[in-house]
């Protein structure tokens, strides 16, 4: 791989076109997509900035973040020829699956690079004699740290490798990452594009913390979904292991916890006071908390102890009447020692003190989830009679180390005082003793499914977005083009070949844009043009014929193929022998994986060679921890037991 001199970024040009971040990539910023990936990324390249370094080629865009204060990123776009690579074959398509498709000829790394990264590579080089030699030595594109590094193939289909948020000392938040790169995806018109999950903040999984809340990872927001797990996790095991934790009752949670662990009690009562509805599962917990969170400043504080209703200054009744009214009501509730009661009831028994019926109303309507004195008033809607009811919660036994009910509200106040620093504390709380520890009350009973269900969702790993198909030409400005979707199969010596697939064709299919009178002739050198700008292993494809059509070279193709039809085509690779090992990311390899777990594939994990059998499993499944090394010699359980068989030697 070649690598980039990076002395440019120091000083750019006067007069060097800036972009602006927030809008790079949209249609017509600054390129409008009307083909196919390949063909829109060579037109976005014709707008950034050639840099100079060794034998690869490669681009620079400046984008400007915002204006005040001044704050500008670089992106490069650094294209890998795949006959100047070590190894053809893509580690990311063969762990995701699709070790199918087939060798691209190009591929292209986009890096926003930060500056740690920068500095690293000025650093080296300055310090070395400055020869491209030298300069060859240090690979700017394998550097870890970059804000963001996404790579495509040039049919389309890509991979997104790091995003590196503010926590890594970036200028840009992981949603403005995030943002950014999806509509360069969207721009370009990419087909696919995959992502391994390893999100954290604060030292949180953020794929366990948004699973129970949202029910999916936090790219979900941005369209990546479940695709493949690791250790043998399939879609339908994530689907229940989220469903699992999401649905888990608070009620339940603390019962069992309390004993250990007192805070989570205060927790759940904590944000319990703030919410409009009743926080039944441990899912409407985290959710109302992200929730908060988002909406919250960083240097602001949201009081959720409430000893009565916040009147407003346009409110028909005084503050003492409303007080009075909100002290008849609790009582009520007393009286009904702590039982769901209905709307009605307790209005029925507040009317023997207060006899304004409007009162009432507009106090129990506004009391519900509020803290009055020592006690919560909850309030619910019967899921059976669709009536609401009202309870009273003691919350002054949720405080730890206080005796007794009878206590100044200035103490209760604290325990509710919740700043964006305490909702993070409080959050970490409860991933760290719920989501992560192993409690003795957790390995029993229903609460044992919570580690299990959190160890699938975090091996739940590999995501991916499908894009969505080309836009009508119309919309495009193509008017006078229409499109189609063609690939070929390939005939070696006289017989048709597709070892990988099973059947003939050769995925994925490509658009081809062709106008509106052209004709077959015509079709067939757009084909052979486009899969051998495409693909490694047709460089020299010629097509022969159409399998799945009856044609004329000269007929219209649009007067026998609707537009969006597929065709396949039949050709051979001119005088070059096809060898799978040279057309497909996944190799033919003789290693064979049987683990425990159930992963027949490389899934990408630490894995580990029976001496004996040479089949492979993953470390972590023959209990060895990632922090421990591979031992020189290893034999797996079915050897072990088959050794046990033998007599022992006299």
């Amino acid at each position: 791989m070649s690598h980039l001199d990076l002395t440019g970024c120091k000083k750019r040009k006067r007069g060097e076109k800036v972009f602006k971040f927030r809008t790079f990539g949209e249609h017509g910023c600054p390129i409008e997509s009307r083909g196919p990936f390949w063909q829109n990324l060579k037109a976005l390249l014709e707008f950034g900035h050639s840099e100079s370094g060794g034998g690869m080629a490669s681009w620079s865009f400046q984008l400007k973040v915002h204006r005040h204060p001044p704050v500008h990123v670089f992106l490069f776009v650094v294209e890998e020829q795949i006959e100047a690579s070590i190894n053809r074959h893509c580690k990311h398509c063969q762990f995701v699956g699709w070790g199918q498709h087939m060798i691209c000829n190009k591929k292209y790394h986009f890096l926003v690079p930060s500056k740690d990264t920068i500095s690293a590579c000025l650093s080296f080089w300055d310090n070395h004699d400055g020869s491209d030699s030298t300069k060859g030595k240090y690979n700017f594109v394998e550097l870890k740290g970059h804000v963001m590094h996404g790579v495509f193939h040039c049919n389309g289909f890509g991979h997104l490798l790091c995003v590196n948020g503010v926590e890594m000392g970036s200028d840009l938040t992981g949603h403005q990452i995030m943002d950014f790169w999806d509509r360069l995806c969207t721009g370009l018109r990419a087909r696919e594009v995959s992502l391994y999950d390893n999100s954290q903040k604060r030292s949180m999984d953020l794929s366990l913390i948004h699973g129970v809340a949202y029910g999916m990872p936090w790219f979900g927001r941005w369209g990546y979904s479940f695709h493949r797990g690791s250790f043998g996790v399939t879609p339908t095991m994530y689907q229940k292991a989220v469903e699992a934790i999401k649905s888990m009752p608070l009620s339940l949670l603390v019962h069992h916890l309390v004993s250990f662990n007192h805070e989570i009690s205060i927790i759940f009562s904590r944000y319990q006071t703030l919410s409009a509805h009743s926080l039944v599962t441990l899912g409407d917990l985290l959710h109302f908390m992200l929730e908060i969170k988002s909406r919250l400043p960083k240097e602001s504080c949201v009081d959720s102890y409430k000893p009565g209703l916040l009147v407003e200054t346009s409110c028909r009744w005084s503050p003492k009447r409303v007080e009075m009214a909100t002290r008849v009501i609790v009582e009520a509730l007393k009286r009904a020692e702590f039982r769901w009661v209905s709307r009605q009831e307790v209005r029925d028994a507040a009317r023997a003190y207060i006899g304004d019926t409007g009162l009432l109303d507009f106090v129990l309507k506004s009391l519900g989830n509020h803290i009055v004195g020592n006690y919560l008033v909850r309030r619910s809607l019967n899921p059976v009679t669709k009536v609401l009811e009202y309870c009273l919660e003691d919350i002054s036994k949720a405080i730890p180390n206080q005796e007794g009910i009878v206590m100044k509200d200035s103490k209760v106040k604290t325990q509710y005082n919740i700043t964006r620093l305490q909702l993070v504390r409080d959050m970490f709380h409860l991933y760290k003793h719920v989501l992560k520890d192993q409690k003795p009350t957790m390995t029993a009973g229903i609460l044992a499914t919570i580690p299990i269900a959190s160890r699938i969702i975090l091996d739940s790993k590999y995501l991916i977005k499908d894009y969505p198909e080309d836009l009508p030409p119309k919309l495009l400005g193509l008017e006078t083009k229409s499109k189609l979707y063609c690939t070929v199969m390939l005939s070696n010596n006289g017989h048709e070949v597709d070892e990988r697939l099973g059947n003939i064709i050769m995925a994925p299919y490509e658009c081809i844009m062709l106008r509106h009178n052209a004709t077959f002739d015509e079709l067939k050198l757009e084909v052979e043009r486009s899969f051998r700008e495409i693909y490694w292993g047709l460089r020299c494809l010629v097509v022969q014929s159409i399998a799945n059509l009856k044609a004329k070279g000269s007929d219209l193709v649009f007067g026998l193929v609707e537009e969006g039809g597929k065709l396949v085509f039949k050709g051979t690779n001119g005088e070059r022998r096809i060898i799978t090992e040279d057309i497909y990311e996944g190799t033919n390899s003789n290693c064979v994986m049987d683990c425990p777990c159930g992963a027949k594939d490389n899934d990408g994990e630490r894995m580990i060679s029976c001496d004996i059998c040479e089949v492979w499993q993953h470390s972590r499944c023959a209990r060895i921890p990632d922090d421990e090394e591979i031992p020189n010699i290893f034999l797996c359980s079915r050897c072990e037991q088959d050794i046990s068989l033998f007599h022992s030697l006299p």
